[in-house]
């Protein structure tokens, strides 16, 4: 067996195999696939601030090879998570790491300020590239400055290990790459959903709410292996992988692009046990091609 562990900033996880934010819940919804000790860690649904109904339904539907979703963030709050959440998943046997999202710099550094507090969640996911929200979210992922603002701002609030999630619904992703890395994230993940739009020909209007949504799945990988593998040429941070990972190979792809580390979105929804899965089959690639740890081949094609 190969040595699977990897280190995002001062963040240690036993393998490089997460599970997406908003795809996993808190993780307990999975408890019974599979233990959840396995995981590398779980990346808990979008938190915000304040509680958020989300968006009107329908807000999810199937396309050829994925999904589109316009969820919109429902969450009951920072404060619920705290005092209700966080109690049954400080003792998983994972890294826990939450997803924090707002509509202002303000909201997002309080937000995270009150996540710094929980001793035993080490690293926030800082989504600043959510394109399925009617604020915040998809205005600080596309400028450099947006993004400086929230990095900044939640930097200065939070002291543990700063993921920044990156859109890939820009035009250089690696300019603003280099914004979040300036301004102290310890880790960069890439990338999130691609807008993306359904139109129902009979009704003539679109399947989503609010018209458009993110695009997820085996649909977006080859977009998303080319940006973290651009990413991981322009920063010094560690990289996180995610977009469209169905299998080992699709994982092992985005580390030798140059990922640490990986993330399991869509393909849960299909198999709720894919994750423990991909573990074992990077674990089995690695032996069979002679390789003792993981980090041999990560950025490999670099």
């Amino acid at each position: 067996m190969a040595n699977l562990k990897v280190n995002i900033g001062r963040l240690a996880l036993k393998n490089p195999v997460m599970t997406a934010s908003g795809t996993f819940g808190y993780g307990l919804e999975y408890a019974d696939f599979f233990p959840l000790e396995t995981l590398g860690g779980i990346i808990v649904k979008g938190t915000t601030l304040h509680p958020r109904e989300g968006n009107d339904y329908p807000r999810m539907m199937e396309t050829p090879h994925g999904m589109l979703n316009c969820v919109g963030l429902q969450n009951k709050g920072v404060d619920y998570f705290c005092k209700n959440i966080y109690p049954q998943i400080r003792s998983l046997g994972t890294e826990m790491i939450v997803n924090v999202s707002g509509s202002s710099p303000d909201d997002y550094a309080e937000c995270a300020a009150r996540i710094n507090e929980l001793e035993d969640i080490h690293a926030i996911e800082l989504n600043i590239s959510c394109p399925n929200v009617k604020d915040g979210g998809m205005v600080f992922g596309v400028t450099t400055a947006g993004a400086r603002s929230v990095v900044k701002a939640v930097r200065e609030a939070y002291g543990k290990t700063l993921i920044v999630k990156l859109s890939p619904n820009v035009t250089d992703i690696t300019e603003i790459a280099k914004a979040c890395e300036d301004e102290g994230a310890d880790s960069l993940s890439l990338i999130n959903t691609l807008m993306g739009m359904s139109i129902d020909i009979e009704r003539r209007q679109p399947n989503l709410s609010i018209k458009t949504g993110g695009l997820s799945g085996p649909a977006v990988k080859p977009v998303a292996v080319r940006m973290v593998w651009q990413v991981a040429h322009a920063v010094k941070v560690p990289v996180v992988g995610l977009g469209g990972i169905m299998t080992a190979a699709d994982a092992i792809e985005f580390l030798m692009a140059g990922a640490t580390a990986v993330e399991v979105g869509t393909a849960n929804f299909i198999d709720p046990a894919v994750t423990p899965k991909i573990i074992k089959g990077i674990d089995e690639w690695l032996d069979s091609h002679g390789c003792h740890s993981v980090q041999e081949i990560i950025g490999a094609m670099l």
